[in-house]
């Protein structure tokens, strides 16, 4: 995640150094350079002192000794307190905070800790929410607003003094369900009433932009030819809101995605509208058949609740708002592990699972559910530059010609977490 890695580097070092270097300048300004290393503030003598870690960071790009030293997943069976985890759908920390809540609950050292966890998600991204629920540029509602001091006061009562509250019943998950804009309490997540869904990709003329005719639906494909697109590093999708932290250059939350699809190298796959609310709530996940003629390259995915007429979830918009829900990304290389990389061969078909993480989000009667592919989404993920090279030091980039397959023999398809209502 380049721009969090960025970001959070500027202002600590900021803080290190009391000001930026060639002050007025800021992150976004920056990110482009290349290689990764050299950073614009992180590349000034002073800086390099106050920041060590940056470099460190972009070498160590696989899952190696480096990060185990922090790595809270390697010690669940150590740990032995309650724990309140709260996230945001709209949170770069949502994946770890769910985790954190599973696996403890499965896994901490005691039966007290195991009973003593609690998960909290809101519609929040890793800003304040304003007072009338506004995160990004959708109004969820003032009850969306967390009274955070109250929250915190109410979890010490239940975990330090036993006091019989909210957090003491047996519904230890609380979701704040988008679309409907409701609280729900829930036994455990992901819900046990899910009903995976897979949501198949399909195309006759081509799902280049949203001119083209990519459609999503539960049928199966048949025979159909494949979409294609190039991918430029040097002119990847830009990063509209979504999982962002920090600084306030590009804003994070649910932002419409509009601006993006009239892209060539998105492909674009719609369900027509809804005849009935459709709730998807928990792990999404989509699989893609794909070659490339790069040495390696990234493919992308994202989905959005397109609006009928007016503005998605209460946002500012016209005919078709398309809000953000979630993304994710799998580097070629990396499509099977981040703790070694495995070359691809350049024209061979892979089979790659990108993980979205998880939302909740009911899509009202009328919308659709759309689902983008590309293989940028700049600078929230690093651009692949399609070398295969390793990310420390690398400035060479090609253009990939990326083909997505979606017939009988590669069903390529989204996995949705519907929930009966």
């Amino acid at each position: 995640m380049q721009w969090f890695a960025s970001s959070w580097s500027s202002g600590l070092a900021e803080d290190t150094l009391r000001k930026m270097v060639n002050s007025g300048q800021r992150p976004k300004d920056w990110v482009q350079r290349l290689p990764v290393e050299d950073y614009r503030l992180i590349a000034a003598p002073t800086a390099q002192e106050a920041a060590p870690y940056f470099r460190d960071w972009v070498e160590h790009e696989r899952d190696d000794e480096y990060w185990r030293r922090w790595k809270i997943s390697d010690h669940y069976g150590e740990m032995n307190v309650k724990a309140l985890h709260a996230g945001g759908w709209h949170d770069i920390f949502l994946k770890g905070s769910i985790k954190n809540f599973v696996e403890m609950r499965k896994g901490a050292a005691t039966q007290e800790a195991r009973d003593g966890q609690r998960l909290l998600l809101g519609p929040w991204a890793h800003a304040a929410t304003s007072p009338e629920g506004k995160i990004g540029d959708v109004v969820f509602g003032k009850q969306a607003v967390l009274d955070m001091n109250a929250t915190i006061v109410k979890w010490a009562d239940f975990a330090l003094k036993g006091v019989k509250n909210e957090f003491a019943g047996d519904t230890p998950v609380r979701i704040f369900v988008m679309g409907d804009n409701v609280w729900r309490d829930e036994k455990e997540f992901p819900l046990a009433r899910t009903q995976y869904t897979k949501y198949y990709y399909h195309s006759n003329k081509g799902a280049n932009s949203v001119g083209g005719d990519g459609k999503l639906s539960t049928e199966p494909p048949g025979k159909e030819k494949a979409d294609a697109y190039e991918y430029d590093p040097q002119n990847p999708t830009p990063t509209i809101g979504g999982r962002l932290c920090c600084g306030a250059a590009i804003q994070p939350g649910p932002f419409d995605q509009r601006p993006n699809e009239s892209r060539q190298d998105a492909l674009v796959f719609s369900t027509p509208p809804l005849e009935r609310d459709t709730e998807v709530t928990g792990y999404v996940t989509a699989e893609l058949y794909a070659s490339t003629s790069a040495p390696d390259t990234d493919f992308t995915a994202m989905i959005v609740d397109v609006g009928p007429s007016e503005g998605a979830g209460g946002a500012e918009g016209g005919a078709g708002y398309a809000r953000f829900l979630t993304d994710g990304v799998v580097r070629a290389r990396y499509r099977n592990s981040t703790e070694r990389a495995e070359p691809i061969e350049p024209g061979k078909v892979y089979k790659y699972t990108i993980d979205l993480w998880a939302t909740s989000n009911v899509f009202k009667a009328g919308h659709k559910i759309r689902v983008y592919i590309s293989s940028s989404n700049f600078p929230r993920f690093n651009r692949n530059l399609n070398t295969g090279e390793p990310t420390l030091g690398a400035t060479k980039m090609i253009k990939a010609k990326q083909t997505i397959y979606h017939d009988s023999d590669h069903p390529s398809s989204i996995m949705l977490p519907i929930i009966p209502r």
